[in-house]
């Protein structure tokens, strides 16, 4: 690897947007350090594909040694860590009368405890050096109310307000700090989420304003934009919605529709 490669960390890269995310990463001349609760060798695979480093870095998010061996890990490899990628979650789907307290904290400790213990230890080392980017992976419903998602959607919400913390706080000693929001995604996340009936492919379609999902690349290059200083290098504190228009869109559903037109395919 070539010693002045940047270097980022991704966290739950084993699969959809996080796998995608390093794959992008890697090929834009990043060495990556794939996370997830199981070592990502398929997505590591994907990453050395490109011509760079990459390292597996299996590690629960939420749990204080593991994330700071995460970083020891990092270090002894890469010596350097340039851009933080926050993208490992979990989603709950309950009413809130029928979210028990167990699975609550859980989804707390994981979209919300982990960015945290990961931002303050790998964005810890960006302050020593100066330099870094930190992107938070959020969600629409980190803007939004989104019926049966209390646990999910406190914890996306509570993610923008520490986006903006530490930009105010990180921003005048070099360290970037910014989140995105996807709307939809096609993962394996959504096909997971369908099954509970929750929704159909009809109803995100019907609600966004350009008429389909997002995809994983979608998300990817919007943070890959975020994490690459030359490109972004002034945007601190920033929530990108990459959603097609849902968070901005107030219509009713007859009248969305009928500005969508002809979808392609």
């Amino acid at each position: 690897m070539d010693s002045n490669s940047p270097v980022a960390v991704v966290t739950g890269a084993a699969r959809g947007i996080g796998r995608v995310t390093a794959r992008t990463l890697g090929e834009r001349g990043f060495a990556v350090a794939a996370n997830d609760l199981e070592a990502p060798e398929e997505t590591v695979e994907e990453v050395r594909a490109s011509g760079v480093e990459a390292l597996a870095l299996p590690g629960d998010v939420s749990d204080e040694e593991a994330v700071q061996g995460m970083l020891r890990g990092v270090l002894e490899r890469f010596g350097r860590v340039d851009v933080l990628v926050n993208n490992a979650g979990l989603m709950f789907i309950a009413s809130a009368e029928h979210t028990e307290l167990a699975d609550w904290r859980r989804i707390q400790e994981v979209n919300l405890t982990g960015p945290f213990l990961t931002c303050r230890e790998f964005g810890g080392e960006m302050l020593r050096r100066g330099a870094g980017s930190i992107v938070n992976v959020s969600s629409v419903a980190g803007l939004l109310g989104i019926g049966n998602r209390s646990a999910y959607n406190a914890s996306k919400h509570g993610l923008i307000g520490l986006t903006r913390t530490l930009a105010a706080e990180w921003g005048g000693r070099g360290v970037r700090v910014n989140a995105v929001c996807p709307g939809w995604v096609k993962t394996e996340r959504d096909a997971g989420d369908q099954a509970s009936g929750d929704y159909t492919d009809a109803d995100i379609e019907g609600r966004n304003p350009m008429g389909r999902f997002a995809e994983p690349e979608d998300v990817a290059r919007s943070i890959a934009f975020l994490a690459d200083p030359s490109e972004s290098g002034f945007v601190n504190g920033h929530t990108l919605s990459v959603d097609g228009g849902w968070s901005g869109d107030g219509s009713w559903e007859s009248l969305r529709r009928g500005k969508q037109g002809p979808q392609p395919g």
